[in-house]
């Protein structure tokens, strides 16, 4: 029983591990955008915006369109 009891537990924490692998792949295949460019960012995205890209040179939107791979 023991056995068997693991080999369960080991099949479902690999099964978990890789549907949150593939999570990003299948978010990033979608045709719709996860943030739409036409909207103004929300104030949480906007205000860790100056913390996370302390580097940045970015002044605005970029108006140029790129084609998706």
């Amino acid at each position: 029983m023991t056995r068997s009891r693991n080999a369960i537990v080991a099949t479902g924490l690999l099964t978990f591990a890789a549907a949150g692998l593939a999570f990003p792949f299948y978010v990033a295949s979608s045709k719709r955008p996860v943030i739409d460019p036409t909207k103004p960012l929300p104030p949480q995205a906007t205000f860790r915006g100056p913390y996370i890209n302390t580097g940045s040179r970015d002044v605005g939107p970029d108006h140029q369109t790129y084609t998706k791979k």
